[in-house]
């Protein structure tokens, strides 16, 4: 089983940017795809981004398109979620996954493989 560890959220004002970061042990991740999701306060765990194995096929839930982007550097056994223009409704935990499906251009989460989560709040 693969331990991640989310990093990198943090307090930023409407229209800033915030990078995250997830490390992965335990296992190498280059050979499964990843992806990122978010949990605000009263709302269920929702999919933000997700990305296949070798990187090259990527995915974005609507409300982020244009303004995330998720990336995987397989060598260093990582992933980032690099976050601009960023919204107040972007509020949330957000938690890397691992080892989850990736097909119709969707990822869908492993059940285990959740990292503990980093705070991103956004302010208006």
């Amino acid at each position: 089983q693969v331990h991640l560890v989310e990093s990198g959220g943090g307090q930023v004002q409407a229209g800033g940017s915030l990078r995250l970061s997830c490390a992965a042990s335990g296992r190498a991740v280059s050979s499964v795809a990843m992806g990122w999701f978010r949990q605000a306060p009263g709302k269920e765990r929702e999919p933000v981004a997700g990305i296949s194995r070798n990187g090259e096929s990527t995915y974005y839930e609507d409300a982020v398109k244009g303004r995330f982007t998720i990336s995987r550097d397989n060598a260093q056994n990582t992933l980032a979620l690099q976050m601009s223009s960023l919204k107040p409704e972007d509020t949330a935990v957000y938690y890397c996954n691992a080892d989850g499906a990736y097909f119709g251009g969707i990822y869908y989460a492993h059940l285990h493989n959740w990292g503990q989560g980093t705070q991103v709040t956004v302010s208006s």
